[in-house]
Formats: structure tokens, C-alpha cells, sequence
């Protein structure tokens, strides 16, 4: 089959700020191939499964003619400048991590405002003079080569760190004399999902196979392998350490101890639920030692400690526990709880520091910090400055001090030092930055889903705010893979609040917020739920006055860009602007391309039964587009270089909407290049992105923001 794209006719569109334009938009003709796939005897067509390979020339041609319709509408709109203007305004403050010690020199990473990667400075006293280590802004010319993986040797000598190029989840390993600045001539290629964990004169890492030519974005990754690397050596004299070459499609992660007496093996098939395995380093040539075997529950080990690891666990208690695993004899039956679960808050980190255990908790999605004795005995709380996210505690066992950063929904991250043995903190660094916090409030509200349970939201918005019902709303979720939603602070939303407008984030069924059962409750046969939660938190935000249909953004991104296409789908007339980023949009599909089938213990397969293909295929956002004109204004964006949500569900979703759609509302697609699924992406190519997702919501919605 012959697949082209129609030359864009010229067109004009008209941009007055009303409800709906005078004349339409006239997109690129996107070809139907004839592919039609059979599932328990029932036929689906698929007829735009050429779109799946990014690198064919009509693939090119598609993107480009799909860009130029989506930039020559958003360049008309008469306030996007304005918006992208003030959006860099705000961006441009310091921004200062909690520092870390390593080696006998402390790290912190530094960004003055615009640069488009943070640095990382290093120095050898906490108030010293600080030097540049890395900078990763030096490592292209557009931003587009970002950090992911920084670790320093234990002797100080060494830093090994990732680069990912372009957005892609495909690292690249690279080691840095300290002294010298200089980096060695070690490389490490097809790195991915790692961590770098060192040991002696090297570290432990995962890589796969090369993929096959055309394949790197898009392959099905497998044959995972732990490696030793030594330093000086080349990839090709690494030892390989562990694999299972009889269970290709299995995923493994590596670290030591503390003490570096073991190296800590987990085995994954998905998202949920790991092996855990144990390897003696003190016993040379010793046979790995398998704790758990299945993937039934999730088991992270905190520390060694006497003979015993302690693990943080979700088996035998949803809000998570940790237990003490004696080596010597690891059945179940002789592991005892270290820290017992609590029925009213959910366990989400530990750290073993300075003579103490700090436990991380959350509590109706937000933090909850509380100290142990290095036997597992309650000692206090932390009292925190703000209701927000809380993280950090990193140190080693001897370490005293250590820091901890807060955040808010109107309060950029705050770093604080901690004095362990007097459980007091003082403020490290605060952001100054362009918006007044003090003007703003943030409340918890708890809504009615459609099956009774009650769903937690935060609303944030100016102090007086009239509930009028006519109030620009951003609603936000995710529901999915045991993630949880918390106040955090991003930039991009304070355009929303600086303009009468109202930020909510709903903390919908399939996240973690709740444990391990709120999760369940949001996963395969149970999916239809995270999408009611969604719908019943627009119905509250439009039943208590805080907007209505006309005046309400929905925004999701991956798993929450399948939300946003269902919930569209599913009830398109509660919603005036959808904008969902890098979705899951083909629930048929998805398993087949890179690391996809991971998902499958959130989503089901629809190879797993009829009634499992059935129940996908019924809120596919791909599959479930009806012909109409009820449809909310669309601006569906990807990357050409994601390959963890492969664009191709993009582009195959923006494709039937346009082929079905047939009211006013423009239903677009932003295809970014030389990005991924999100992570590293450059601060330029942040900002420009969401100054076009703005200027489109606003738009769309009739809403002209204050900046003049």
C-alpha cells in the first residue's frame, strides 16, 4: 500500500475570541491502509498502522505536514508571545538541590534560571568555595544531551555518570576523574533502566542487547543483563553477573550494601511486584541466593544490618511495612516486622542515618515524617513548615546532619538541614522567585466517585476567588502503576493562577496514595473506575461553582494521557480543552513496542482473554472516537524520540479524531523533535511548550490573560 499525505491547502483561520470560529481548519489527509487484526473472533481495523514506523519517509511527511497546521493555528493566537514572555519571566530564579557527600566532598546541582540542564558544583566544606564538575549544557548545543545517572566512587576518585541523548530512555555511561575534570576513556552503550552502583574499583550496571537498525526507538527490549565494569576497561571485557536467558523479556536491577558485604539482585516482569535475590561479596564465587521468586509483591531492601537485611515491603500490608530477613534463614515464617504497617498512612521511604531510621510517610497525599531507633522503635515526629511533599535524608550511617527538601503547590522546593540528634532543621536555601505564595490557597476537598468511594482533590487558587462557575480550570491526573500525586510546584501552573484561574489535582483510584489495594482498585478489569474518578471530579468543580464546561482543561500525561483521551471520549461535552501528552492510546497495542509490556499488571493484555480484549478495546481512546462534533478543542503532544510511550499511539489517536471530528474545535497534534517521554527535556523546549498549551487552553476557552 502506497501511504502519502495531501498537500495543506491554504487556509485561513480566523481567530477571534469566540466560541466557536467561523470557519474550520482544514488538516493534513492522513491515508487508511486496509490492516485489520482478529481478537477471540472479533475484527478490528487498524488503518493506521503504517504511522508505527517513525522511520519511514511518509511518517516524516505526516509529521511535518501535522506540525505546520499545529504551529500556523497556535502562531495566530494573539497572547501565546505574551504567555511564553511571562512564563520565562518566573522560570528565571536559582535552583538549588539539597547538597549530598560522597567520596569526602559534598555535590549539589545548580541551575541560575534558564540554562536549559542543571550543573553539578562540588566542593570539599559544606560552606567552601565550590568548583563546576559537569556540565551537561556543554554536552550539546542545544540542551538536548540531559544528566540521568550521577554516583561517586566511595574513594572519592571517580564519578560515573548517564547521559540520555534527545529525550530517549536509551543511556549512555560515561566515567570522570575527580581530580582532573577530565573523563576516562571508558563508554558504556544500550544502557537502560539502570542504576550505577559502585564496588572496589568499578560498579554493577544493566544493559540489553544492541537493538537491530530502525529499532532503537521502537524495538521490544530484551535479554537484560547484570555487568561488572572495572575502570579502564572496555564494555566488551565487562562481567556479566547475572541474566536469566531463559526469561527474555525479564528486567534486573542491581546495588550494594552499605557495607558493600552483598550486592542486591531484583528480578522485574512489570511494573508492580519484583524477585529479590542476595549475592555474598565477602565469598568469592558465591551462588546467588534467592529470597523471593515470584512477582506478587514489591520488596526494596533498606539496609545490611547484623546478619539480617531490612526490606520495605508491600507483602502482607498494602500501606507498605519493613521487615528483617535473617540470611541464614529466609522463609517467610521467620521474617519478623521491623516497622509494622499503619492503617492510616502508607510507608514510601526509609532512610538508615545517623544512628536513626527516618521514616517517610503519606498521609491523604501529602508527607508525614516520623524518627525510629536503629531497632525499629517510634521515637517522634518531624514537624514540618508546610503541609506539602517532603524529600531527601540521604547519608550514610555515621552522617549527623543531613537535608530534606519541602514543596507545595505555590512554594518552589525549600532545602532544610537537619540535625539528627536533636531532631531540629534550620533553612538551607529558599528560592526567590517572581509570585507571591501569600496571595494563594491550597484545600483538600473529598468528592463522591460514581461507585460511592470518596476521592480526594487539592484546589489551589487566589485567596477571595468568587465562585462564580466562570473561572479558567486546569484539572490534572494520573491514576495508574502505584504513583502517587502529591503538592509539588511547577512553574507552568502559576499562568493559571495569576489569572483568576483554578489548579485541582484529583487523586484518582490506581495510584499509590492509599496503598497497594487503592492501586488495585484502578487496574485491568477495575480501569473504568480511575476514569469515573476524573469525570466526578469535573462534575464537583462545575457543581460547586468553581467552573463550568466551557471554562474546564483537562491535562494528563502517559498513563494520564490515556486518561484524558478516555475521559474525552467517554464524556466530551464536560470538557472545553483536552490536552493529553504522551499517551497510552492504543490499548491493543501497547505491549508490542520497547518496554510496553511491563504495563500489562496495571492494564491487562488484549491477548489475555476475550473478556480482557473486550474491556480494553471499549475505552481505548484510539478504538472508542465516535463520528461527531462533541469533542472538546484537542492538543494532543509527543516526541519524536519517546520510547517509553512510543508516538505512535499519538499519532494514530490525533489521525481517527481528525478522520471522525466534525465541529469547530480545533484537534491538533505538537510532535516535539530531539525529545523523549519527558524527563531531561530542556528548559527552552519546556517553555515553548507550554506557552502553545496555554495559549491554546486559554484560547479555546475564551479567556484573554492579564499580561499586557
Amino acid at each position: 500500500m502506497k501511504k502519502f499525505i495531501i498537500p495543506i491547502l491554504a487556509m485561513t483561520i480566523l481567530l477571534s475570541c469566540t466560541q466557536e470560529p467561523q470557519q474550520s481548519i482544514t488538516y493534513p489527509y492522513t491515508q487508511k491502509g486496509d490492516t485489520i487484526d482478529t481478537y477471540f473472533g472479533t475484527t478490528v481495523a487498524d488503518p493506521y498502522r503504517w504511522l508505527e514506523d517513525d522511520n519511514s519517509d511518509e511518517t516524516q511527511s505526516w509529521v511535518t505536514a501535522q506540525n505546520k497546521v499545529t504551529f500556523d493555528y497556535l502562531a495566530q493566537i494573539p497572547f501565546r508571545e505574551k504567555i511564553k514572555n511571562r512564563l520565562t519571566e518566573i522560570w528565571d530564579y536559582p535552583k538549588i538541590s539539597a547538597p549530598f557527600k560522597e567520596g569526602g566532598y559534598y555535590f549539589v546541582f545548580k541551575n541560575d534560571g534558564l540554562q536549559n540542564q542543571s550543573v553539578v558544583y562540588i566542593k570539599k566544606e559544606l560552606d567552601g568555595e565550590e568548583s563546576v564538575i559537569l556540565d551537561p549544557n556543554k554536552l550539546s548545543d542545544d540542551g538536548t544531551v540531559a544528566l540521568t545517572t550521577f554516583e561517586v566512587s566511595k574513594d572519592g576518585k571517580y564519578i560515573a555518570y548517564g547521559v540520555s541523548r534527545g529525550g530517549s530512555d536509551w543511556r549512555e555511561f560515561y566515567v570522570r576523574n575527580i581530580e582532573t575534570g577530565e573523563d576516562l576513556a571508558d563508554h558504556l552503550m544500550w544502557v537502560k533502566f539502570s542504576g550505577i552502583s559502585w564496588y572496589n574499583n568499578g560498579f554493577y550496571y544493566t544493559s540489553y542487547e544492541e537493538p537491530k537498525d530502525g529499532d532503537q526507538l521502537k524495538g521490544v527490549n530484551e535479554n537484560a543483563k547484570i555487568y561488572y565494569h572495572t575502570i579502564g576497561d572496555t564494555q566488551d571485557k565487562d562481567q556479566m553477573v547475572y541474566a536469566e536467558p531463559d526469561q527474555p523479556l525479564r528486567g534486573f536491577g542491581a546495588s550494594v550494601t552499605e557495607d558493600e558485604k552483598y550486592l542486591i539482585i531484583t528480578s522485574t516482569e512489570s511494573t508492580s511486584g519484583n524477585a529479590l535475590f542476595v549475592k555474598d561479596l565477602m565469598k568469592p564465587n558465591a551462588e546467588v541466593q534467592k529470597i523471593i521468586t515470584d512477582f506478587e509483591n514489591d520488596y526494596w531492601v533498606v539496609d545490611h544490618k547484623d546478619g539480617k537485611i531490612l526490606v520495605m515491603t508491600n507483602d502482607g500490608a498494602p500501606k507498605y511495612r519493613i521487615v528483617s530477613i535473617d540470611l541464614a534463614n529466609t522463609t517467610k515464617e521467620n521474617w519478623t516486622d521491623f516497622i509494622a504497617e499503619k492503617d492510616d498512612a502508607v510507608l514510601t521511604d526509609v532512610s538508615f542515618i545517623g544512628g536513626k531510621l527516618i521514616a517517610n510517610y503519606m498521609k491523604d497525599a501529602h508527607s508525614k515524617i516520623e524518627i525510629y531507633s536503629t531497632d525499629g522503635q517510634y521515637e517522634s515526629d518531624l514537624e514540618l513548615p508546610v503541609l506539602g511533599t517532603v524529600s531527601g535524608f540521604g547519608g550514610k550511617k555515621e552522617d549527623m546532619s543531613t537535608f530534606f527538601s519541602v514543596t507545595s503547590f505555590t512554594t518552589p522546593s525549600t532545602v532544610y538541614q537537619y540535625d539528627i540528634a536533636n531532631n531540629t532543621y534550620i533553612e538551607y536555601i529558599k528560592p526567590e522567585i517572581d509570585f507571591d505564595p501569600s496571595l494563594y490557597e491550597t484545600k483538600q476537598v473529598f468528592y463522591t466517585s460514581k461507585d460511592g468511594e470518596k476521592i480526594p482533590m487539592f484546589i489551589v487558587h487566589k485567596k477571595g476567588l468568587e465562585l462564580n462557575g466562570n473561572n479558567p480550570t486546569l484539572l490534572y491526573g494520573y491514576g495508574g502503576f502505584n504513583i502517587s500525586l502529591t503538592p509539588s510546584f511547577s512553574v507552568t501552573r502559576l499562568i493559571w493562577l495569576e489569572n483568576n484561574g483554578v489548579f485541582a489535582m484529583a487523586t484518582l483510584r490506581g495510584g499509590g496514595e492509599y496503598g497497594e489495594e487503592w492501586h488495585q482498585a484502578g487496574t485491568k478489569m477495575k480501569k473504568q473506575n480511575v476514569f469515573d474518578d476524573f469525570i466526578a471530579a469535573a462534575e464537583y468543580l462545575i457543581e460547586n461553582k468553581y467552573t463550568q464546561s466551557s471554562k474546564l482543561t483537562l491535562q494528563g500525561g502517559s498513563n494520564g494521557g490515556l486518561l484524558v483521551g478516555a475521559v474525552a471520549n467517554q464524556r466530551p461535552e464536560l470538557f472545553k480543552v483536552a490536552l493529553p501528552a504522551v499517551g497510552v492510546m492504543d490499548m491493543l497495542r501497547y505491549h508490542k513496542f520497547t518496554i510496553g509490556r511491563y504495563w500489562a499488571t496495571d492494564y491487562g493484555t488484549s491477548e489475555d482473554s476475550k473478556e480482557m480484549f473486550e474491556y480494553l478495546h471499549k475505552y481505548s481512546p484510539v478504538h472508542s472516537i465516535v463520528a461527531g462534533d462533541k469533542y472538546p478543542a484537542t492538543l494532543v503532544t509527543t516526541a519524536d524520540h519517546d520510547d517509553r510511550v512510543v508516538p505512535a499511539h499519538s499519532f494514530k489517536y490525533i489521525a481517527t479524531l481528525q478522520a471522525s471530528y466534525t465541529g469547530y474545535h480545533p484537534v491538533m497534534i505538537r510532535i516535539e523533535a530531539k525529545a523523549g517521554h519527558g524527563a531531561g527535556k530542556p528548559t527552552s523546549k519546556r517553555i515553548a511548550e507550554y506557552a502553545d498549551l496555554w495559549a491554546f487552553a486559554f484560547f479555546n476557552m475564551d479567556v484573554t490573560p492579564i499580561y499586557k
